[in-house]
């Protein structure tokens, strides 16, 4: 299922074009939003961190694949933590990437999770149940200590608190003319 991109540049044109304006509203959500986590209960991804659940820096997802942007959130969580598998999957990667470890999973339906900086206690290959103990948490992404959390979907990245519960699609809807 593809997702829809939307860019203040789209609404603008989409604006000039149709001879209107947009107005942008929250809803919880919207028909093809986000896979759920577990396609067979629809229930929302548990969280990979004991609560109390503070999101230090926000996902900025990138106009363009190539330009800049923070693709995931950094969640506070102590050094040394536990990282929870957030749904059921199979892991893809347990490794290091240049200097620190990361750890992902596949949950299916095209959605991949990422985990860094932690020390994976699971391998590749390796089916994870949701609530699994998958890693540890690392020194080196931001003090006093965070856990940084990315979702792919489909080679995408998108916001991850879709997938937790903690934000809500944008739909753009048509105001009238003034």
């Amino acid at each position: 299922m593809a997702l829809p991109a939307l860019s203040a540049a789209g609404a603008e044109a989409g604006r000039a074009s149709a001879g209107g304006s947009l107005a942008t509203v929250r809803a919880p959500a919207a028909p093809g939003g986000p896979p759920a986590a577990d396609a067979s209960t629809g229930r929302a991804w548990s969280w990979p961190v004991a609560a109390p659940r503070r999101v230090l820096r926000a996902f900025i997802g990138p106009p363009q694949p190539w330009m800049p942007g923070h693709r995931g959130i950094d969640v506070a969580a102590v050094e040394e933590g536990v990282v929870l598998a957030p749904a059921d999957g199979v892991v893809r990667f347990a490794g290091t990437v240049v200097d620190r470890g990361v750890l992902s999973i596949d949950h299916g339906g095209g959605v991949l999770s990422s985990y860094e900086p932690v020390v994976p206690l699971v391998a590749t290959g390796d089916p994870v149940v949701a609530g699994q103990i998958v890693a540890s948490i690392a020194p080196g992404h931001c003090a006093p200590g965070c856990l940084h959390v990315g979702v792919r979907h489909d080679g995408a990245y998108r916001n991850p608190l879709l997938w937790f519960g903690g934000a809500e699609w944008p739909v753009l809807l048509p105001t009238r003319p003034d």
